[in-house]
């Protein structure tokens, strides 16, 4: 991952994930709204109970789905463009260094990492905050996003609009923290709010979590080397067994001369028939023959 490069003032592309993911969101809300404006008004609230993030459902009745759906979520025209002009400005930039999977991978981390910080600060109670109340909207990844730029391309200047004033995108990182710390502190007796924040803060933390620990090819390179790790495991107990059963053949057979490291090494491995003959004359020790 790239670190203190510098973007130009141009607007960023729509590079392919960050595509789909402000097309998910519009028409998500859109569907929302044209239920709430040709159904029944009560329609959102329906939407964000089952869909957005309630702790108590998420976590006490097994509704796991609502740790993703919440962020497709939106409270508002102005809460969903100010989001999905974050993703855009700032996700297309992470997308072009890291390419289209860890790009996937990063976001949905940092969306549920919010989900969780949110669950976990709700069942709490820290700052009034309750498992009843929902929480909605992309925060959580745009969060995380605006973390990983400001470590990754912090020597960026980014201009406030509509303040003609430029700033380094680290303190810009830093001054939005401070800013959704303060919320949560300030917003105490606001149930609502509060859970909001910390689902920013959340966000911004497994940001950084992502970025620290998980390797650079993302969560697939653990789970192609787990899969190699178990697969080479499987084998070397396979070639034990053998080694074990050809013992077995040789006392069958009287063969007294016959010495278990002289043909085997310690992962079963047959060791080349010429190195064998010398290891009885001289005990020359050369690496073993694979077969």
């Amino acid at each position: 991952m790239p670190r203190g490069t510098t973007m130009s003032l141009s607007f960023p592309p729509f590079t392919p994930a960050v595509k789909q993911l402000l097309l998910a969101n519009g028409a998500v809300f859109l569907l929302v709204e044209l239920l709430s404006a040709f159904t029944s008004p009560g329609i959102g609230a329906w939407v964000n109970f089952h869909f957005g993030l309630v702790p108590a459902l998420a976590v006490l009745h097994g509704w796991i789905w609502q740790f993703v759906t919440y962020a497709f979520l939106h409270a508002g025209l102005l809460h969903i463009l100010f989001n999905m002009l974050a993703l855009w400005m700032f996700g297309a930039q992470l997308e072009m260094d890291w390419g289209y999977s860890i790009f996937m991978q990063f976001y949905f981390f940092c969306v549920i990492g919010a989900a969780i910080t949110t669950a976990a600060v709700s069942f709490s109670g820290l700052l009034g905050a309750s498992p009843l109340i929902p929480t909605v909207g992309a925060s959580g990844g745009i969060y995380g996003i605006l973390v990983a730029f400001g470590i990754l391309h912090g020597d960026s200047e980014i201009m406030l609009f509509p303040i003609p004033f430029m700033i380094k995108a680290r303190y810009f990182v830093i001054g939005l923290i401070f800013l959704a710390l303060y919320g949560a502190l300030s917003s105490a007796h606001n149930m609502g709010q509060s859970t909001a924040y910390m689902a920013h803060l959340g966000g911004g933390l497994f940001g950084y979590l992502f970025l620290k620990f998980v390797p650079r090819r993302g969560f697939g390179f653990l789970s192609s080397e787990r899969l190699y790790g178990i697969r080479n495991s499987y084998y070397r107990w396979k070639r034990r067994r053998a080694a074990r059963k050809f013992e077995v053949y040789m006392r069958k057979h009287n063969r007294t001369d016959y010495k278990h490291e002289d043909y085997f090494d310690e992962d079963g491995k047959m060791r080349d028939p010429e190195v064998r003959d010398r290891r009885k004359k001289d005990g020359d020790a050369r690496p073993p023959w694979v077969n």
